[in-house]
């Protein structure tokens, strides 16, 4: 009996034990918050720097968990495609409306109104594009009109895949109907040459930068400001020139939490918070360091060295709506099809 009284004895401590331990795990797990953003192909330093101080802020009103941020990237249309195949992102940084709106129209994993939730329609900084050339500029290129001329070579991101190479595109038609407003067949002309001046699209901005840089083809690297920007940086100050075209257009950044994964991940409070971050004095001035604009003024006064004058149009004055842009230029067998095919004849 007494053998018996003592192993009830040590296995009940070691219940206990296993019970506190087990506990204890729990309870450590709960306090760990991990983020996933879903962001577009050339974002990765700009959040990296982000991140870090975002954890800064997090981890000081919320010192009982410990936040970790982690980066998907890549086209901004084949991450939203991801997110409506599983992968479970809490909230998504991309550089166009539409690849935000179809995680509304094609699963519901975000509401309608997404875009009234935080400011400014929810994009927090924006960009347009800009040309990067070699030394010297030695095509003399200046304006959208200059990259239609048959003795220049384009690289940008494919408009099926990139926001960036969608901007692109749209900048392009946009500039050549301002000049021609009254010549359909004349821009319709231009914009055929400008896509047979096309070297490679490759699926996203920073393939195409390697395809400029690294590989060293082509003359122009079109892209966002912010990404010229930064390549001549990182690249040589002195070996490459950046041209803002006089005309130009608005690209958006728009954001959003991706409510049924927030809520399935348990992550609601942290993404809400990441994202009203970016709206923070201390976010515009980081974005703006990676010459994005913002939409803070005073951070804009403060770096307008960076940013050169430029006309800016907004797609709906053009274009119409995304739904339409989408429909008639980017769908199959719209005018981007078209327009490769005759142009490869």
């Amino acid at each position: 009996m007494k053998i018996m009284a003592i192993k009830n004895k040590l296995l009940g401590r070691v219940a206990t034990l296993l019970l506190f331990a087990s506990l204890n795990a729990y309870s450590s797990s709960s306090l760990a918050v991990e983020l996933l953003n879903s962001s577009y192909d050339i974002g990765r330093e700009l959040f990296s720097n982000l991140n870090s101080e975002f954890k800064k802020q997090w981890n000081a009103q919320n010192p009982q968990d410990k936040l970790t941020i982690k980066q998907s990237h890549g086209g901004s249309s084949k991450q939203a495609l991801a997110i409506l195949h599983g992968l479970r992102a809490d909230v998504v940084t991309y550089n166009q409306v539409t690849d935000v709106q179809v995680l509304h129209d094609h699963s519901n994993l975000i509401p309608a109104n997404w875009q009234q939730r935080l400011p400014n329609n929810s994009s927090p900084y924006y960009s347009t594009m800009a040309f990067l050339v070699r030394k010297g500029n030695p095509k003399h290129i200046q304006t959208w009109e200059d990259l239609a001329r048959n003795n220049v070579k384009l690289i940008f991101p494919n408009p099926k895949t990139s926001g960036n190479g969608r901007y692109t595109y749209l900048a392009a038609w946009g500039a050549f109907q301002q000049k021609n407003p009254h010549d359909p067949a004349k821009v319709r002309q231009l914009m055929l040459s400008f896509l047979q001046n096309v070297e490679v699209f490759d699926t996203g901005g920073r393939g195409a930068t390697t395809s400029f840089i690294e590989r060293e083809i082509g003359d122009v690297l079109i892209s966002f400001e912010s990404e010229v920007n930064n390549i001549r940086k990182q690249y040589g100050e002195d070996n490459y020139q950046i041209i803002v075209p006089p005309v130009n257009i608005l690209a958006e950044f728009p954001v959003a939490w991706v409510d049924k994964n927030v809520q399935k991940n348990g992550t609601e409070a942290a993404a809400k918070a990441y994202l009203n971050y970016l709206y923070s004095p201390n976010a515009q001035q980081i974005i703006a360091s990676f010459n994005y604009r913002v939409i803070d003024q005073n951070v804009m006064k403060e770096q307008q060295s960076r940013f050169p004058a430029t006309k800016l149009f907004r797609l709906e004055e053009q274009f119409g709506s995304w739904p339409q842009v989408m429909k008639i230029h980017f769908n199959t067998g719209g005018t981007l099809d078209q327009l490769l095919i005759e142009g490869r004849k």
